[in-house]
């Protein structure tokens, strides 16, 4: 409003000066200042609200220029008619422009054929000229603009599909999190619950056995503690300057295996040669982590006298991981002829801690890399996990 505030007083001072002009020139009648000047005022104040209210301003302003131009008071009314046609075809629209045009051509000819000129050929000329560059400026101008708005809707979709994919990528982050929260809590606990409950029946009988294990649960509880600070420092960070605490792979599978030893239960650790050689970090840790929740269950659901055997080969591009358990020694009271129905009748047990994380959350990693997961009771008796994993993540 501004600019055309301006436009709206050059406009006025124009048509004051032409009436001080011709009042200085006693051939030239004009009617009185107290007529001319309100007459002015009101020809180009619509021009101020020409954006706001197009439609009102400009037929305003063709009223208003009838009796502005019938008495000759200046320029104002012609160059307000051109002002006002660019408007509506910018602001409003073709239609409402080649209407106005019409309704501008009409009262223009009218007054015209009223009161004939002179010069009413060059005059027609003239009006024809300005009108066809003021059109044609519209159009430019409202190509222009209808190419900026197709610009913001675009800008406004890409804004709206980044925030998508980042509320995406967040609850990504939040499952991934949570998964190693899974892994990491409920394995140490595990191993801690159980430690504890053999050290209160040993700390009578056996000191020497009640100190091991309040030794393991020690160990266990800073192992978990440096894991979830590790977590915690992820969520915090914002650089990537801070240091960062590894995160355990498949070579770390002995240690794995010592610690649900010291918990109570035997394992049996067999790795083919080469089996881990070569496997990408996040293969790797998928591997860890299906293990250690495999045997974090074995411990939590097997019972006292359980045993468990883990199993890693390499086949070609897939790595072969197999964890079984006796459940609770009952694969040794079975014959083999007894195999399937034992395997059919064998009542199941619970997999994991209420909710099913950990079946999920092994499922979920052996998806993420394109693999397998088979969980269920094993032939002969017992739980079973089983999972292959390509090697060679698809690009």
């Amino acid at each position: 409003m501004a600019g055309d505030s301006v436009i709206a007083v050059a406009l006025l001072l124009t048509d004051l000066l032409f009436f001080v002009a011709a009042a200085e020139t006693p051939e030239v009648p004009m009617p009185p200042w107290y007529v001319v000047l309100p007459l002015d005022i009101a020809m180009v104040a619509p021009l101020v609200f020409r954006r706001k209210a197009t439609l009102w301003s400009a037929y305003l302003l063709l009223l208003i220029g009838i009796p502005h131009s019938a008495l000759e008071l200046g320029a104002a009314s012609a160059f307000a008619m051109m002002i006002s046609i660019y408007s509506v075809l910018v602001y409003v629209g073709r239609k409402q422009g080649l209407l106005y045009l019409l309704a501008t051509v009409v009262v223009s000819g009218l007054q015209l054929w009223i009161d004939t000129p002179e010069d009413v050929w060059i005059l027609a000329i003239i009006a024809l000229f300005s009108t066809a560059l003021c059109w044609t400026l519209g159009e430019f101008a409202g190509a222009r603009r209808a190419y900026h708005e197709e610009v913001e809707a675009r800008l406004h979709l890409l804004e709206t599909e980044r925030d998508q994919a980042t509320r995406i990528a967040v609850g990504e982050e939040r499952g991934r999190i949570a998964r190693e929260l899974h892994d990491v809590v409920a394995h140490a606990v595990s191993v801690m619950v159980v430690q504890a409950d053999g050290a209160s029946y040993a700390v009578d009988g056996n000191p020497e056995m009640a100190k091991r294990a309040l030794q393991t649960i020690s160990e266990t509880g800073r192992g978990a503690l440096a894991e979830l600070r590790r977590l915690l420092d992820v969520l915090r960070s914002d650089g990537d300057d801070e240091p960062r605490v590894p995160q355990p792979d498949a070579t770390a599978l002995t240690d794995l295996a010592d610690r649900i030893r010291q918990a109570g239960v035997p394992v049996t650790l067999a790795i083919g040669p080469e089996a881990l050689a070569g496997l990408p970090a996040g293969v790797s840790l998928g591997v860890y982590r299906i293990v250690q929740e495999s045997l974090t269950n074995t411990l939590k659901h097997a019972g006292q006298g359980a045993q468990a055997e883990v199993v890693v080969r390499r086949e070609a591009d897939v790595i072969d991981v197999k964890v079984t358990d006796d459940g609770a020694g009952r694969a040794k009271q079975l014959v083999p002829v007894a195999t399937k129905v034992a395997a059919h009748t064998a009542p199941p047990r619970k997999l994991t801690v209420p909710g099913g994380n950990g079946l999920i959350g092994m499922r979920e990693r052996a998806n993420v890399f394109g693999g397998t997961l088979e969980v269920g009771p094993a032939p002969g008796g017992g739980w079973q996990v089983h999972a292959r994993l390509p090697v060679r993540l698809a690009t």
